[in-house]
């Protein structure tokens, strides 16, 4: 059990670095966004280039940004049901869950995903728009985006079993969301700072 809860925090590192990292794709899809508005505002013009890389970015930051929130416990779930139970049936739940439905139908869609990401690589595929971008790059975020969900999947499933077994903590798959009174203590310590 030691190897695998090793290899669950590699795991979980490694999203949280990937999550980290994609979000400032949001910032430069506001960016390019903003942009593209203003000069098709003022030059009557645009690209279709510019419109596809907007969702090209949303994409990363929804495929690579999964792993991260299921990683921090924040996907979406009936909290209220759930909450009812004590933490071990809320964590056989999670197991229930991640076995029969999220590892099934993430590796699914890594299963299409990889040769469907292929065939666009090969053939260099591009955008059938006028002044649209390669393809590929979009059509391989997908697989690399569901294999990062499947890791993390396993290892939510590692940590729960350890939590079972009596050698995992509950903190270390609990939701990692600020509270409403954790924000504003933030907020004015951050304006107490100023």
């Amino acid at each position: 059990m030691k190897f695998l809860i090793s290899i669950s925090r590699f795991i979980d590192a490694f999203n949280e670095k990937v999550g980290h990292a994609v979000s400032w794709a949001l910032l430069a899809a506001v960016l390019i966004c903003t942009g593209n508005a203003l000069y098709l505002y003022i030059f009557k013009n645009s690209s279709n280039g510019w419109l596809e890389i907007q969702w090209y970015l949303f994409s990363a930051v929804f495929l690579l940004g999964s792993p991260y929130t299921l990683r921090r416990n924040e996907h979406v779930r009936i909290d209220v049901i759930s909450g009812l139970f004590s933490k071990r049936t809320q964590v056989w739940i999670d197991i229930f869950g991640f076995t029969f439905f999220l590892l099934p139908m993430a590796g699914l869609i890594l299963y299409f995903a990889i040769p469907f990401a292929l065939v666009s690589i090969h053939s260099q595929e591009v955008s059938s728009n006028a002044g649209g971008l390669i393809v590929w790059p979009a059509k391989s975020l997908i697989a690399i985006g569901f294999f990062l969900l499947t890791f993390q999947g396993m290892s939510e499933l590692i940590k729960r079993i350890g939590f079972l077994r009596g050698v995992v903590a509950a903190n270390e798959f609990d939701k990692h969301a600020a509270t409403p009174e954790e924000e504003i203590e933030a907020i004015k310590t951050a304006n107490n700072l100023q």
